[in-house]
């Protein structure tokens, strides 16, 4: 498990990892830094290619416009590689925000987001424009559901 306990005010670990970004097929190194001075929502998701998985990046890429309203990025992190990404993202239609690769875990790591047998476990942070944590959630047991987008809107309205 995990000894990391990121809490609600406390600064978000930064990262720089490879992705893909679907809106442009761009494959480049992403940093949480450039997303500073607006809400940034990090989501974390176990595997590329499986069905709650799918439903939840289908379910925020539906939600873009929502997250648009309210000025928000959002990454979205597993531990799968870049070609991965791609491959998952191009048989779904294309996601709506870029897909970063953690295969040392060591992001996930930082955000205290690793379970039992060092797995991820399905978490959503809200990072503030200051880059301070303003919501966190992370699944313990198999997490079979999702943070809906209304109340990831409803975390990044509160943080503003």
């Amino acid at each position: 498990m995990s000894a990391v306990s990121l809490r609600v005010g406390d600064p978000a670990p930064d990262f720089a990892l490879q992705g893909f970004d679907p809106r442009t097929g761009e494959t480049r190194t992403f940093r949480r830094s450039e997303f500073a001075g607006a809400p940034l929502i990090v989501v974390f998701y176990p595997a590329d290619n499986t069905p709650v998985c799918t439903e939840q990046l289908r379910s925020y890429t539906a939600g873009l416009s929502d997250f648009d309203k309210v000025g928000a990025a959002m990454v979205a992190i597993s531990p799968q590689d870049v070609e991965s990404h791609r491959g998952f993202s191009e048989a779904q239609g294309g996601f709506a925000f870029p897909m970063l690769s953690d295969p040392d875990k060591e992001v996930g790591r930082a955000y205290g987001i690793l379970g039992l047998q060092d797995l991820y476990r399905r978490s959503t942070f809200v990072v503030d424009s200051d880059g301070s944590i303003a919501y966190s959630h992370r699944f313990v047991g198999p997490g079979l559901s999702f943070k809906p987008v209304e109340e990831l809107v409803a975390a990044v309205t509160s943080a503003t």
